[in-house]
């Protein structure tokens, strides 16, 4: 990675235009030629692109910042991109726009803000962006962050064609938010420097009214997020397809060798993954957030793997199988798996428009509740077990989540809204249920300890029903068996 000049003062960006340019501590070059900064400032084509159109979620995106003036009338509402994070010293991590940011607008770059300015009818929305690095003062080849080093961005008036906004220079903003006079509010957490200037203008009371309006109002997708998140059901079914081809080679090194597969595909077919894949090989399947992915595949073991695209415009999947790694379960892992199925049946059975949000989960709970009662792990009746809530030690989690943005989406909306809510015709969920016997778990049969199964599909609450998005990944047992021969070829 080539060593980058910075500006004088980088702990102020709002000052960096004016201070000079120099070198980074123990940089090869001594400084600039006053003849070569003049050769940088000329002899570079006019690249303004002159015939964009606007994105596809543009109208998508106005509706949404209509419904969000509407809720808040005469209030300044901002909503921030979030800014790069340093990983080591002077390299970052890949930068995620917030999500709230995204939904609003389709962009995704750094340091992005969304300001709706009130006025008389509703809200006058503005996108406050970088603007294209400045040749003159040497920024965009002298800059940490400017175009010659990490890309070129796209000016101001392109971004007013693509997102359907007007844009402004985002390095005017903290300014004119500290001048600012009326009630505001900011969805906190992304930009320090956008909070700071609005230390005492707004409530965390009052901020948090957003941050939840703006959860909720995520929990029925719209046309062009059904279709997103269709694409990376999709792309996530071929990524585990390409991971059962190379089981053989996951045997050779580690649980890494499956991350990286399905990584691959992740971001040839998308942005990257939804969520760090969780590749948990025997003993690690019982594990619920395996992400270590360090550990040895074996043959007659199972492999637990959840993992999810996420597409270029954020949305993404979260689908969960339990693979034999030598391609047959042998009888108990089998039977259990067997059961996890019959689970998932009745969770997903219960998925329906004007269904309580919770009753996929406790129909699951249910079958699963059955079973360990069934098989002697537990003492019935099954009412008494599930009214204590002891099959918890086997199940562990809840049997799903509301999918979208985030892979655990509207995190943050009223619980009257979510978990105690009422299903509708274009929500998303998860239908998640598994069985984990802990390798130490003394209370259970020698021959169960050590083995995890989950199975998890993407819902989506249609006005009949539901339909299956990740239906393309076989799910019966047997099914996966002939999958996973015919992959294997």
């Amino acid at each position: 990675m080539a060593e980058q000049l910075t500006p004088e003062n980088p702990e102020n960006p709002d000052e960096s235009e004016e201070q000079p340019i120099k070198q980074r501590k123990n940089g090869l070059y001594p400084g600039v030629s006053d003849e070569l900064a003049a050769n940088m400032q000329s002899g570079w084509a006019d690249t303004e692109l002159h015939d964009l159109q606007p994105i596809p979620q543009a109208e998508h995106t106005a509706r949404r910042r209509a419904a969000l003036s509407a809720r808040f009338p005469g209030e300044r509402l901002v909503i921030p991109a979030g800014n790069l994070r340093t990983r080591s010293n002077d390299t970052e991590y890949g930068f995620r726009a917030s999500t709230e940011y995204a939904y609003l607008t389709g962009n995704q770059t750094e340091d992005g803000v969304l300001v709706l300015e009130p006025k008389d009818g509703g809200h006058e929305a503005t996108i406050y962006l970088l603007p294209r690095s400045d040749r003159e003062n040497g920024e965009f080849w002298l800059d940490g962050q400017g175009e010659l080093w990490v890309g070129r961005r796209n000016s101001l008036t392109e971004a007013e064609k693509l997102y359907g906004i007007p844009a402004s220079d985002v390095r005017e903003l903290p300014a004119q938010l500290a001048e600012s006079t009326g009630p505001t509010r900011v969805v906190r957490g992304h930009d320090a420097g956008v909070e700071k200037a609005l230390t005492d203008k707004v409530t965390a009371e009052r901020d948090e009214e957003l941050r939840v309006f703006l959860s909720e109002a995520r929990l029925v997708k719209d046309a062009f997020e059904v279709a997103q998140l269709e694409q990376a059901c999709t792309s996530t079914a071929r990524g585990f397809e390409d991971v059962v081809r190379v089981l053989d080679k996951a045997e050779a090194t580690s649980e890494r060798y499956i991350e990286g597969t399905f990584f691959l595909r992740a971001r040839v077919e998308g942005n990257d993954v939804g969520y760090g894949s969780i590749c948990a090989a025997g003993p690690h399947a019982t594990t619920l957030h395996w992400v270590r992915n360090n550990g040895q595949v074996r043959s007659g073991d199972l492999l637990l793997l959840d993992a999810g695209v996420e597409t270029n415009e954020l949305y993404t999947a979260d689908v969960t199988r339990t693979l034999p790694i030598n391609g047959r379960y042998t009888e108990l892992q089998k039977k259990i798996y067997d059961a996890v199925y019959e689970a998932q049946e009745a969770g997903i059975a219960a998925v329906k428009p004007g269904a309580k949000f919770r009753d996929f989960h406790d129909a699951a709970q249910h079958v699963l509740a059955e079973k360990l009662v069934e098989w002697g792990l537990v003492e019935g009746p099954v009412e008494r077990v599930l009214e204590l809530g002891l099959q918890r030690r086997w199940t562990l989690h809840g049997t799903g989540h509301m999918l979208g943005m985030d892979v655990h989406d509207c995190a943050v909306a009223r619980t009257e809204a979510y978990v105690a809510g009422t299903l509708e015709p274009g929500m998303c969920l998860t239908v998640e249920p598994g069985l984990y016997f802990q390798a130490d778990d003394m209370t259970v049969p020698e021959e169960y300890r050590g083995i995890g199964v989950r199975i998890e599909d993407d819902i989506l609450v249609t006005e009949d029903g539901n339909r299956n998005l990740s239906a393309a990944l076989p799910r019966r047992s047997e099914d996966v068996e002939r999958w996973m021969a015919e992959l294997k070829g």
